[in-house]
């Protein structure tokens, strides 16, 4: 009876051997779909790859690209409960009666599409023609980390796979030297989770992989002192020998999963370095984007985002931290919007003079939007609360519709009034732009199958080319 671990049949084994068949019925609704290279695209697609500019902390859309004049007229006064009609505050300003805060930034028409932003977009603005602007996306989570869980996965629960997972498993890699899904994260700011960029119960070879701008890109990237890149594939092919012996008799996918992710490290250790040194760019480059090799920002990554695109990785996610502002907004956006302004027109110049915008979707956004009426009433100091009824994001490229201003809000900026987009709409839409029916692309787990926008979500077609 006290057999040594490894004489004992695993369970997956057990079930696999079981009469009858139900073991393995039972085996193939907990494995799932093993290969996302079945499912490729439903149709053709505009867009190859996402890159996605996240800014991490949601920033309002008063003070970024949806002006509202009414604000200064009724500065000071409270909220009508027309507008609020009856919506939910945060813990931090359901204790007060909120009044209306005025932006003091201007604002002017840009581009021959008249998209009106900030002035302090001043790089921005010179690929505004290129750009569309929605307006009216809106979400269900209140607070930071449901919101950033829901836009990402679908879900305001954490457990399920991120939208860069799913496009890894949907549609795979065009280079077998780097991962289909990098993440790359500025520094400075609110925490950012792991999670945001997990695999949930997709297979763990689809789990997105954070790159570092200093020191090693990635973790462990480097070999130890002593074992050259002989020894090392070496040692790789002999661990993976016996993972493979072991798959064969217990068939857990994981097991494949990790033999990829040795394969994968081995050859990482040749293309990364070379990704992530700055140094072979132009100087006329560098300076487009503001980077500088060896340091760590914002203008580097969309640097390194461009170089990511080039050699075919699927998906492309940066945190920009710092959107945050419960107090002193009219400030902080004097210091933040600079800062990411200049490398978010530099990359979508560079793609495009490189031929590489027509195929690559690029967003920006948070995960929701800033309230109308102050937060911490200290005179000019004030900032605004978290409000996920309505806020901005744009996207550029890769099937989408240039130029386009979509969607409204009331004259406050509270409430959507015309074109809504739910958070679910605009995953549909992404996935469209790849070639994925978003009601097609799914995942067996549990008895259920999954999939990114849940039960909801429509593709907003006015977007699309």
């Amino acid at each position: 009876m006290n057999r040594p671990l490894e004489q004992r049949l695993a369970r997956r084994q057990f079930l696999t051997r079981s009469a009858g068949g139900l073991g393995a019925l039972a085996l193939s609704q907990l494995m799932g779909p093993s290969n996302a290279a079945e499912l490729k695209n439903h149709f053709p697609a505009r867009a190859k790859r996402v890159i996605y500019l996240f800014m991490s902390g949601g920033p309002s859309q008063m003070e970024t690209f949806d002006p509202k004049p009414k604000l200064r007229e009724l500065h000071g006064q409270p909220l009508p409960e027309s507008i609020r009609q009856g919506q939910r505050l945060t813990s931090m300003t359901s204790g007060y009666d909120p009044k209306i805060a005025q932006s003091e930034h201007e604002f002017n028409r840009m581009g021959q599409c008249g998209h009106e932003m900030n002035v302090l977009f001043k790089h921005l603005s010179g690929v505004a023609d290129d750009i569309s602007i929605v307006r009216s996306l809106h979400t269900e989570p209140i607070n930071h980390d449901p919101a950033v869980t829901f836009l990402q996965t679908g879900s305001g629960v954490e457990g399920r796979p991120c939208m860069g997972s799913w496009l890894s498993y949907g549609l795979g890699t065009e280079n077998s030297d780097l991962p289909a899904f990098v993440v790359l994260v500025s520094s400075g700011g609110q925490p950012l989770l792991s999670r945001y960029w997990h695999n949930g119960f997709l297979p763990s070879r689809h789990q997105g992989v954070q790159f570092q701008t200093q020191g090693d890109p990635v973790l462990f990237l480097s070999d130890p002192k002593g074992i050259d890149r002989n020894n090392r594939g070496q040692m790789i092919e002999r661990m993976n020998q016996l993972n493979r012996m072991r798959y064969q008799e217990i068939g857990d996918p994981e097991i494949e999963a990790r033999i990829d992710a040795f394969e994968m490290a081995f050859r990482m250790q040749a293309s990364v370095p070379e990704l992530m040194d700055l140094s072979s760019e132009t100087k006329q480059t560098l300076e487009m984007y503001g980077a500088q090799p060896g340091q760590s920002s914002f203008a580097n990554n969309c640097l390194l985002a461009r170089r990511l695109a080039e050699r075919g990785v699927r998906f492309i996610q940066l945190y920009e931290r710092g959107w945050d502002h419960h107090g002193a907004v009219n400030s902080s956006m004097r210091n933040k919007i600079p800062q990411v302004d200049r490398p978010c027109a530099a990359l979508i110049k560079d793609l495009k003079q490189r031929g590489l915008l027509e195929d690559t979707l690029v967003i920006w956004g948070g995960e929701f939007g800033r309230t109308s009426y102050s937060q911490h009433n200290r005179g000019k100091e004030y900032g605004r609360d978290h409000h996920p009824r309505c806020f901005n994001i744009w996207m550029a490229g890769g099937g989408i519709r240039p130029g386009v201003n979509y969607g409204r809000t009331d004259e406050l900026g509270y409430n959507v009034i015309e074109n809504e987009v739910h958070v679910h709409d605009l995953q549909a839409t992404i996935l469209h732009c790849l070639g994925i029916d978003h009601e097609q692309l799914t995942y067996r787990f549990k008895g259920r199958d999954f999939r990114l926008t849940d039960v909801h979500g429509k593709v907003v077609q006015d977007l699309i080319l």
